[in-house]
């Protein structure tokens, strides 16, 4: 992550909002002429389009605010046990998410208009392999506001971020709660516009926060990566369901015999397995970490120094339980990724059902190799099965990376099984095999807790080693009542290393959000 470039350069920084600005109407252009004529493809219909998940889990690229429902709803990701997605990890099934568009309610746009508070505090407080610490205790979060859809086709959204001291050594920095130095910052993250174009697809232009395995809000400290970027985004269905059929009865099931006499008919049973394929394209021109108070171009902050943006695309099949799917990430001269997931579930028994995943990740330095200097390339492959049981969820899980490079991340959490709390287990030669259960307490509202072991092999580079993580989790979030909104959880992991002469490393986190939505 590059350094705060500080404050005193607002000549530099309005060249680079023009600049962005110009990215976005070419790019604009671009895909617009690319719609021409989808209008008479796709029909009207009420569903909310949420591309690229936009603001806080994969393939997407964003036109309405999604993983929250509104860009002002970026809450914190669920806390639950019985999800084996680690916080700040975003898999491919996860990208593409959609709201039902309720058209009768957004032509008043001001009245729909809504606001979200999150207050959040976090402490952190790492020991490093050498012995170093790095402590911080911070208070901030973020308010945001979205319109409503003017002419049922135009939204706008912003949030704005904050994140301040309250316990801040200056000799234990890098805690990435706070800016370097330890130092507070508070930043219009988000300012965007949405277009819902026609049913089931739209465009986002503007900073925002998406969600996709390489570019996503990574939002594990105290607030989120956000980009400046131009998304569409959209969902075709590959048939209809029975609430799409026009002829199907929905009186309460009475239909016509061959005589035209009314008979009871049996209410059908809607489809759920109908397929559909997600789909997304966009240009990503720039990017504020999620502990700075500006915004840096993509191949700056993957650590070449360029001005060059990512374009990215990928589509999702789904049908039923089964999904497959892949997305691209091109940055010219740094870096091209390529991410590839399916999975699908096996019934075994009632309450039994075996849910299995496999995802590919291919990397290479493109153009004049300016990322490292050199060319390189990285491979990684993984495999996943989850088996839950009433309230508790088992887990087990693959990883295998070869190349001759440690596999890249610049601009998000990654999305391997086996990344887990601290490590990524995603050195070239390494393999990592995942053990985990959780569980969700049914006596007490919200509260739950899982337990975690990565066991890794020796990766091949000299002077790295093998290395285990042991993570383990306690998290409350109720569901109902006055403390709905609330969110507390503790996090503890210990990493060992077989050589180097070193010490455990040890990482604690203690996190509160709270969460107002009017």
């Amino acid at each position: 992550m590059p350094a705060n470039s500080g404050e005193g350069q607002p000549q530099q920084t309005i060249m680079s909002i023009r600049t962005s600005l110009r990215e976005y109407a070419c790019t604009a252009v671009a895909l617009l002429a690319l719609l021409c004529g989808a209008g008479t493809v796709l029909a009207q219909q009420e569903s909310d389009i949420d591309l690229w998940k936009a603001a806080p889990s994969d393939l997407s690229l964003a036109v309405t605010q999604v993983t929250p429902a509104l860009a002002v709803e970026q809450v914190a990701p669920t806390d639950s046990a019985l999800t084996s997605t680690e916080q700040g990890a975003t898999t491919l099934d996860e990208a593409f998410e959609f709201r039902q568009w309720r058209l009768e309610k957004r032509r008043q746009a001001l009245k729909d208009t809504k606001f979200e508070f999150n207050l959040r505090t976090f402490y952190f407080d790492r020991s490093d392999f050498s012995g170093a610490e790095k402590q911080a205790w911070a208070i901030g979060g973020w308010l945001g506001v979205k319109t409503g859809y003017f002419l049922d086709h135009i939204a706008f959204g912003a949030t704005v971020y904050t994140s301040n001291p309250i316990y801040a050594p200056d000799d234990r920095d890098g805690t990435l709660l706070l800016a370097p130095g330890q130092n507070g910052y508070t930043i219009l993250g988000e300012f965007y516009a949405e277009l819902r174009i026609i049913k089931d697809l739209g465009i986002t232009v503007g900073a925002k926060g998406y969600d996709t395995p390489f570019i996503n809000r990574n939002d594990v400290r105290m607030t989120p990566n956000t980009f400046e970027a131009i998304v569409l985004q959209g969902r075709t269905k590959l048939g209809t369901s029975s609430s799409d059929d026009a002829s199907t009865p929905t009186d309460g099931g009475i239909g016509l015999s061959k005589d035209g006499k009314e008979v009871a008919v049996p209410t059908p049973t809607p489809a759920q397995d109908v397929a559909s394929i997600k789909y997304g394209l966009g240009y990503f021109y720039a990017i504020k970490e999620r502990n700075d108070s500006e915004f840096v171009s993509m191949a700056q902050d993957a650590g070449a120094d360029i001005q060059h943006g990512v374009w990215s695309a990928g589509a999702l099949y789904e049908k039923g339980k089964f999904n497959i799917g892949a997305i691209e990430y091109y940055c010219a001269d740094v870096i091209n990724i390529a991410y590839a997931q399916t999975g699908f579930e096996l019934p075994l028994a009632t309450d039994w059902k075996l849910k299995f995943a496999g995802q590919y990740v291919d990397q290479g330095s493109v153009g004049e190799n300016l990322l490292q200097g050199h060319s390189f390339s990285g491979h990684q492959f993984g495999a996943k099965v989850e088996l839950p049981i009433r309230n508790a969820l088992f887990t087990a899980a693959f990883t295998h990376a070869w190349g001759n490079t440690t596999m890249q991340n610049p601009w998000s959490g990654y999305p391997g099984y086996t990344s887990v709390q601290v490590q990524d287990f995603d050195r070239a030669g390494e393999s990592a095999f995942l053990l985990r259960a959780g569980y969700d307490f049914p006596w007490v509202d919200g509260l739950s807790a899982y337990a975690l072991a990565v066991f890794g092999t020796d990766p091949d580079q000299a002077g790295q080693f093998r290395q285990n993580e042991f993570d383990f989790n306690l998290q409350w979030g109720p569901k109902k009542g006055v403390l709905e909104g609330l969110s507390l959880r503790l996090r503890y992991a210990v990493v060992q290393q077989f050589g180097g002469d070193v010490n455990n490393l040890t990482d604690f986190r203690a996190i509160c959000n709270y969460v107002i939505k009017f």
